[in-house]
């Protein structure tokens, strides 16, 4: 049926009935009577394609009409498989993720926003963790500032029944991902600066809100949060 339809879409030969035609080719292009057009394509044992009616005059090929069709859903595949498929990845925390869950959550986000992928970010309260709400949105604000060089925050941290969502589209959609080996050499070096600081200070408790936990550092200012929601030329 699809081919069909295709055949349907151009006129060959004697459906042509303009009184000229540009022939065009890899010699570059000629206006010719239509009927001295039809008899080079009968010389040849081609066919006449008409590729552009609405031009002043049609355009056509001398071209066999089934290796024509070919060409065409040839092109069509190449020109579907160009196209960028972009889907929403999702992340869910609760609002007490540990460092460890959190940085995990991190690495993952940072490689859908590299595959050209948005991502989803929620926090998910459960019971009375709803308590926790302004929690919740300090760690979707943290979680958008370390991604600020992957992806652009499509929406501030917004509360729907039981879930708060953030939004992030990729810098460059379908930017090129990233090798095995540029990753685990990024999270060595992140490995270790870690470590270094963590040398440098007391250990803080990432759970207990009271004692700032995973949370002290995520505080983000007006300047800061404008930027984060700016959309970029």
């Amino acid at each position: 049926m699809k081919n069909d339809k295709m055949k349907n879409q151009y006129r060959i030969n004697e459906q042509i009935r303009v009184r000229e035609v540009r022939i065009v080719g890899d010699s570059g292009s000629t206006v010719l009577p239509t009927r001295e057009a039809l008899d080079m394509a009968r010389d040849q044992g081609v066919d006449l394609v008409e590729i552009s009616p609405n031009a002043n005059p049609p355009v056509c090929r001398l071209i066999d009409y089934s290796k024509f069709l070919y060409q065409q859903k040839k092109r069509q595949k190449e020109m579907k498989a160009k196209q960028v498929k972009v889907e929403v990845k999702e992340i869910r925390f609760g609002p007490q993720t540990d460092e460890h869950d959190y940085q995990f959550k991190l690495k993952h986000a940072k490689e859908f926003l590299e595959d050209g992928n948005k991502v989803r970010a929620y926090v998910f309260f459960r019971g009375r963790s709803i308590l926790f709400k302004e929690q919740g949105e300090v760690l979707l604000l943290r979680f958008a500032n370390d991604l600020e060089e992957y992806g652009k925050v499509e929406g501030m941290p917004s509360l729907e029944g039981k879930k708060m969502f953030l939004y992030l589209a990729p810098k460059k959609a379908g930017a090129q991902k990233k090798s095995q080996q540029a990753r685990d050499r990024e999270a060595s070096v992140a490995e270790a600066k870690e470590s270094a600081r963590q040398q440098q200070s007391p250990e803080v408790d990432v759970d207990m809100p009271a004692n700032g936990g995973m949370f002290a550092n995520a505080k983000i200012s007006a300047d800061a949060l404008k930027k984060l929601t700016e959309t970029e030329d």
